[in-house]
């Protein structure tokens, strides 16, 4: 067995990234009806930030600019086409550690094209170029060295309700496999092959659960009965006004898994299927912390658990993410290893794509110029605090932004209906204030805020803030 890279002075790296998981999802971290053991002992190893997010998305598939904006530490309006490719002035995150000596592992869900996949790693498998699949047939890659994905095949998504095929990226299928259980045992290969060589690596696995289809082994199905569990506080039968997702172009996809309205029959089924999915996740991570342990890479890895996006399941009348609410903009962040503070929770606002340069900062890494993001290594080891407000934006349609109690959200076709939160008292959004008199003050602070971020963020040949701010 090799020495630990510290020989070397450079940690391993096994980021973790889920799709669609919530904030709220880990039993450690607030939840008692989900059951998460295995999340619950990375958070004890290690520190847990409650308060992470993403900007919002320029795509009704909010997962693909996420994920460009965390392999590339670029902010929302600075991304290339909502993120479907990160261009070569983009240096990414696996590119970076590449050029700096690390074997860089690719695994799962890449949504941000085959050419900037190529750049990043030195090894992969199990490659999906794509958004979403059945989790029990995902057409996938192996890893090329020459950087070539060519290979293409045709599928019928819903053979029951069409005939028309789809071009996919993808070389071969294992039927009744898993995406979970495949992606993981890949992962689960390239560290035990790990362990006798001499470069650190960077690991990023990247999985298609708990997003929709939400279809898992029926052991954990059987975990968790709906009508025991509790609808969100926020739940209602439908959202009180039309936020303006746009049908022609498939943006309703999530608002029509479930019907309308809302049934809390329904959306109990659904919360139980989600919870099912990320118990399915958490004893496969555990899988992989096991084999760190068992292979003697634990102490000198840093583990990165986080998502790309939340999911309202219920809340506010919803079940996806294309709004600017705390289920769909708050994603779980757990980082444990060497140098981070065990069982502490931090409260400080990071965004997603602050992880780059704070994985830069922890490995001792110049982070590319080309990186937006802020290193959060002060906040994460507790001697001083991340970002004091936060900004975001929903395509054309919505923009917000965020103080440590206040919250403005702005909506383009119905302004009437913008809101404010006052989020100490009413963590689950459900009194607006916008209106109040009481409450002006704050709100003109924010609306002058929500400006001055307009002016740093966006860019003004952007047709979403032409169309939002009606230039």
């Amino acid at each position: 067995m090799r020495m630990p890279s510290s020989a070397q002075g450079k940690p391993n790296i096994l980021l973790i990234l889920t799709d669609d998981q919530r904030f709220n999802t880990i039993h450690a971290l607030g939840n008692p009806e989900i059951q998460t053991p295995n999340l619950d002992r990375l958070a004890a190893e290690g520190a847990a930030f409650t308060h992470a997010h993403i900007p919002g998305g320029t795509s009704g598939a909010v997962c693909m600019p996420s994920r460009a904006m965390l392999h590339s530490g670029v902010t929302l309006f600075h991304l290339y086409e909502a993120g479907s490719a990160i261009p070569r002035e983009h240096t990414t995150l696996g590119q970076c550690f590449r050029e700096q000596g690390y074997t860089t592992i690719g695994i799962g869900k890449w949504h941000n094209g085959t050419e900037s996949y190529a750049r990043s790693f030195t090894d992969g498998d199990n490659i999906f170029f794509g958004g979403m699949w059945d989790h029990w047939n995902v057409p996938v890659c192996s890893f090329h060295p020459d950087g070539r994905y060519e290979n293409k095949i045709q599928v019928i998504p819903n053979f029951q309700h069409a005939n028309h095929p789809m071009e996919l990226i993808a070389e071969r299928i294992r039927p009744g496999v898993h995406s979970t259980e495949l992606l993981t045992e890949s992962a689960l290969s390239f560290l035990r092959q790990e362990q006798d060589r001499e470069q650190p690596f960077l690991l990023s696995l990247a999985y298609l659960a708990p997003h929709d289809p939400r279809s898992m082994p029926e052991r954990f199905r059987n975990m968790y009965d709906p009508e025991k569990l509790q609808l969100p506080p926020n739940f209602t039968e439908e959202h009180p006004f039309p936020i303006g997702i746009n049908a022609s172009i498939g943006e309703d996809r999530d608002e029509n898994l479930a019907a309308h309205p809302r049934s809390g029959q329904e959306v109990r089924r659904h919360i139980a299927d989600y919870y099912a999915m990320i118990s399915h996740l958490d004893e496969n991570i555990g899988k992989l912390l096991d084999c760190l342990e068992e292979t003697g890479q634990r102490e000198n890895t840093i583990v990165v658990f986080t998502g790309d996006n939340g999911l309202s399941v219920g809340c506010h009348g919803l079940m996806g993410k294309q709004s600017l609410y705390e289920d769909s903009i708050r994603v779980p962040l757990i980082l444990s290893g060497p140098g981070i503070p065990k069982g502490e929770r931090r409260d400080d606002y990071v965004y997603l794509l602050d992880i780059y340069p704070t994985l830069c900062d922890l490995a001792g890494l110049p982070a590319p110029a080309s990186v937006e993001g802020q290193s959060f290594r002060p906040a994460l080891e507790g001697r001083g605090q991340a970002r004091a407000d936060l900004y975001f934006a929903y395509t054309h349609l919505i923009r917000g932004v965020k103080d440590r109690r206040w919250k403005l959200l702005c909506y383009r076709l119905h302004p009437e209906e913008n809101q404010l939160f006052d989020l100490e008292a009413d963590p689950w959004e459900m009194h607006n204030l916008y209106g109040d008199p009481a409450c002006a003050a704050v709100r003109q602070r924010l609306e002058k805020r929500l400006l001055e971020y307009k002016a740093q963020w966006e860019t003004p040949s952007s047709p979403f803030t032409r169309q939002f701010w009606q230039e």
